[in-house]
C-alpha cells in the first residue's frame, strides 16, 4: 500500500497539511497533573482515577498541587504533567511523560494516559452532552516520552488503526545510543520472535519471526554516544531498543535489555522520545503533523553529553 502522509507531502496539488506545533492544539492546551492515587487538572481540583482500586485513595484537596506520593526517594522521579497538544472532535494527541503507562495494566492501580484522558473526556461529556471516550490507537513504552494518539469514537479509531496496520503514519523518534554510530544514515532490518516481554533476535528463515525495519540518521555524535533520529517502517514492541541493541549500540538507560544501564547517572530511564507523529485525519483527510520537543531529562542528557565532548 502507499503511504498517505508521505504521498501527500510529495504532491503539491493536494491539500495543505494541517501542521500543529508542539505547544499548541487546535482548540487549546490543557495539562493534567496527577498523584499516584488521583490527578489534578490544571492545579485547581483533585479528581480520582475512575478505574476501580483495591487500595486506599489519596485524599481530595482543593486548590493544591499533586498529593505527595510517599514513594521510595531512590526511585526515579518523572514529570507528572500530561499535556494535551492537539484535540478536535475526532481525536486527541498527548505529550506522554516518561513513567506514565499508555494504558492501564490489569491488577494495577497505576495511572495511565488512557484513564486520565477518559476521566477528562467524561467530565466534558457531562457539560456538552456528548458521548465520547478515549480509545487507544497505538502505544509507546512506559519509560519513553512523547506523542501518543487517541481516538474519541469507534469509527475514528477504526480509520486510524487501518493506517497504523498499514504502517503509513510517519513516526519519528529521538534516541541516544551507546558508542559512535559510524554510518551517518541507514536502514536496519532484523527479525525477532517475541518471548514473553522481550524481543529475541532470530534469522529471516525462522517461520515464527517478525520482520522489523527502521531508518535512522545521525543527529549528533558525542565522545561515547550518538543522538539519532529514527523513523519506524514497522511497529514491533520495543523495536527501536531491540534493533539498536542488535546493531551493537544499545539505547542509553535501556535496563530492560541491558540491566547494566540502570547505573547510568545522567538519565533514569530509556533515552527514547517520540518526537514527531504524522497521519491522515480520519474525517478531513488532511495531514495532521505534531512535534514534541525533548523532555527535560532527555534534553539534560543531550546537553551534558555535548559538554563532555560532542561533535557533529
Amino acid at each position: 500500500m502507499g503511504h498517505p502522509a508521505r504521498n501527500q507531502k510529495q504532491n503539491p496539488g493536494q491539500k495543505e497539511r494541517a501542521r500543529v506545533p508542539a505547544a499548541h492544539g487546535r482548540k487549546h492546551l490543557r495539562t493534567m497533573v496527577w498523584s499516584d492515587n488521583g490527578y489534578v487538572i490544571g492545579a485547581a481540583a483533585m479528581k480520582k482515577d475512575p478505574r476501580k482500586s483495591r487500595g486506599p485513595r489519596a485524599k481530595v484537596g482543593r486548590g493544591r498541587g499533586p498529593v505527595a506520593a510517599g514513594e521510595d526517594r531512590r526511585r526515579p522521579r518523572f514529570s507528572r504533567e500530561l499535556a494535551i497538544i492537539y484535540e478536535d472532535d475526532a481525536l486527541v494527541i498527548v505529550d506522554k511523560p516518561a513513567g506514565l503507562l499508555a494504558v492501564p495494566v490489569e491488577g494495577s492501580d497505576a495511572p495511565s494516559a488512557l484513564s486520565l484522558l477518559n476521566a477528562e473526556i467524561q467530565s466534558d461529556n457531562q457539560h456538552k452532552r456528548k458521548r465520547q471516550r478515549a480509545l487507544i490507537v497505538h502505544r509507546i513504552d512506559r519509560f519513553s516520552s512523547g506523542a501518543l494518539l487517541f481516538a474519541k469514537t469507534d469509527a475514528d479509531r477504526h480509520l486510524l488503526l487501518r493506517q497504523f496496520l498499514a504502517h503509513t503514519p510517519v513516526r519519528r523518534y529521538l534516541a541516544v545510543v551507546r558508542g559512535q554510530v559510524v554510518e551517518k544514515a541507514g536502514t536496519l532490518v532484523h527479525y525477532f520472535r517475541r518471548q514473553g516481554m522481550f524481543q529475541q533476535l532470530r534469522s529471516a528463515k525462522d517461520p515464527e519471526a517478525t520482520r522489523a525495519e527502521l531508518r535512522y540518521s545521525v543527529v549528533q555524535v558525542f565522545a561515547e554516544a550518538t543522538l539519532v533520529q529514527v523513523e519506524l517502517e514497522t511497529g514491533l514492541q520495543n523495536q527501536i531498543r531491540a534493533q539498536f541493541s542488535a546493531m551493537g549500540h544499545p539505547v542509553i538507560g535501556d535496563r530492560k535489555y541491558h540491566p547494566e544501564e540502570s547505573l547510568e547517572p545522567l538519565i533514569a530511564r530509556v533515552a527514547l522520545h517520540a518526537a514527531h507523529l504524522e497521519f491522515v485525519h480520519p474525517r478531513t483527510k488532511e495531514i495532521v503533523a505534531v512535534d514534541c520537543k525533548m523532555a527535560p531529562d532527555f534534553q539534560n542528557l543531550v546537553t551534558k553529553l555535548g559538554r563532555a565532548g560532542g561533535k557533529r
